[in-house]
């Protein structure tokens, strides 16, 4: 694989740069713990590249839900624990497969794909029943801010979907999950200070996942013109 930031624009490294600042500042002011402030930078370093559509995103996708699947255990967000490890680490990793096995023209960029009604069935179906099921799992582990945790279950399984199924949408499905993690992440931080790097962290993470919608959709509408 190619060096995948010769591919970043000025507005892409401008964005990374941005994220790994306020992430790190954010780190500098609040908390002493290496290993959030380690997942946070390999996050926003693995979403821009995500909205570029490269699978070396995926690669560290698949490095981040281990490392945020560690500092959710120990906060006792099972839920997110459990979605990470189990769910979305894995599902990033079948996502790295598939986009290399889907280069567009033999690029380092996915080919775009539109979903067809069958996929858009499976997805909600399945997510009603992961949802579902997690809730009586989460509730009887003792998880905390259950609702909440429930919630970012089902758009974290959504958004893993969009994603392993190269379709623009993925960054709708994240961007909302991001929203959910921001107030999870919070509540953490109102007991702990130490925990604003998360906070800022997803907050970041919903900027890059913005983003990542808007250049997916010129990606699809660049690839059907050529």
């Amino acid at each position: 694989m190619k060096n995948p930031f010769k591919a970043l624009t000025k507005l892409e490294w401008g964005l990374w740069l941005g994220s790994v600042i306020a992430v790190t500042l954010s780190f500098l002011l609040y908390s002493t713990d290496m290993l959030t402030l380690t997942a946070s930078l390999i996050g926003v370093t693995a979403l821009i590249f995500v909205s570029k559509g490269m699978a070396a995103g995926q690669i560290l996708s698949v490095v981040f839900a281990v490392f945020y699947g560690i500092i959710s255990y120990f906060f006792r967000y099972y839920g997110e624990m459990i979605t990470y490890l189990c769910m979305t680490g894995p599902i990033a990793l079948l996502s790295t497969i598939e986009w290399l096995r889907h280069p567009f023209k033999e690029s380092s960029e996915v080919e775009v794909h539109k979903l067809t009604r069958k996929e858009i069935i499976v997805m909600l179906s399945w997510t009603v029943i992961v949802t579902v099921a997690f809730y009586f799992i989460l509730g009887w582990l003792g998880n905390s801010n259950l609702l909440v945790s429930t919630f970012s279950i089902a758009t974290s399984f959504m958004a893993s979907y969009l994603t392993f199924k190269r379709s623009p949408y993925y960054g709708i499905g994240y961007g909302l999950n991001d929203i959910v993690l921001v107030i999870l992440w919070s509540m953490a931080t109102m007991e702990n200070i130490s925990y604003m790097p998360m906070t800022v962290c997803f907050g970041m993470f919903f900027l890059n996942d913005v983003y990542g919608f808007v250049n997916w959709q010129r990606m699809k509408k660049r690839q059907a013109n050529t």
